[in-house]
């Protein structure tokens, strides 16, 4: 056999061994699929949905499937929105938004919608408007947190359909025009002027009730007081008549008689005295006295 033949054999053969080689290769390479961990993949098979591929390795008919689309499913956040809106009393303000959500549904989300940020925005937008249409200018600014749950729990609804979740919503600043403004001033400072009377008429209340407590307060003790003694009194005029009633009356003249000489001493030791005044009886008054002071003794 010629050289040539042998030559052409050998290279015949190599090629379509390279070309197998090649084409296992390229099977391998459209057939495995890594997927990221914070991605999803979803697989077309000739224009409609094969498969969505999670994180890791996996598995396509190479030639038959493709990757048609390569989704995110990392949280979001949309770009801060305004919108006006009018509240229930008939007030304008503007409502500064911030809307975070994330994919759960690649499927839902490439087939359903086409501009999923901008069709989240205009929903929130149009719920944030027909929720404040129901509040009053106090109540929005007083209920916040609860304006933003129900904002939550709507736009959840809304979009469940094309695979999303609303994971946060904000409210981040309710703006008034400036004559509102104004207008909330004033009454600020009449409410502050009027609580401040409140206050003041409050505590001249109190002390017109402290000082009626306080009066009577000190009649009560100066009742107590009189009643006390008169019940010293009456305490003492009864053993004076029990002493009476037990000794007849040399027990009244005894009395009567140290009576007499408690006076004459304290009228003997007065200061600056020069003189003495001795009623007429005084020698009866103490020789009454030691006579019933020695009978006692």
């Amino acid at each position: 056999m010629p050289i040539e033949s042998l030559i052409a054999e050998f290279l015949g053969g190599n090629i379509v061994f390279l070309l197998l080689a090649v084409f296992i290769l390229l099977c391998i390479f459209l057939g495995v699929r890594i997927v990221p961990q914070s991605e999803k993949h979803v697989v077309e098979r000739f224009g409609r949905l094969r498969a969505v591929l999670g994180p890791g390795i996996n598995f396509i008919v190479p030639f038959l499937d493709r990757v048609a689309h390569k989704i995110s499913i990392l949280e979001r956040q949309l770009p801060n929105a305004t919108q006006d809106a009018i509240t229930k009393d008939n007030v304008l303000v503007q409502i500064d938004t911030s809307v975070f959500y994330r994919i759960l549904e690649p499927e839902k989300t490439v087939y359903r919608i086409r501009d999923v940020d901008a069709a989240i925005a205009t929903t929130v937008a149009g719920i944030v408007r027909a929720e404040i249409g129901k509040m009053d200018l106090d109540e929005v600014q007083s209920n916040r947190s609860a304006l933003i749950t129900q904002i939550k729990a709507s736009v959840e609804d809304a979009v469940d359909a094309w695979g999303i979740e609303v994971t946060r919503a904000e409210i981040l600043d309710v703006n008034l025009d400036q004559a509102t403004r104004d207008a909330m001033l004033q009454q600020l400072n009449a409410e502050r002027a009027r609580r401040a009377q409140v206050t003041e008429a409050e505590g001249r209340k109190r002390a017109v009730e402290l000082a009626a407590d306080a009066e009577l307060y000190a009649a009560q003790k100066t009742a107590e007081a009189r009643r006390i003694q008169a019940d010293a009194e009456a305490y003492a005029t009864g053993v004076v008549a029990a002493a009476i009633a037990d000794n007849g009356l040399e027990a009244a003249q005894y009395q009567v008689a140290l009576k007499q000489v408690e006076a004459l001493g304290q009228m003997a030791t007065g200061n600056g005295s020069q003189t003495i005044i001795v009623p007429a009886d005084a020698a009866d008054a103490f020789g009454k006295a030691f006579q019933m002071l020695k009978g006692r003794g």
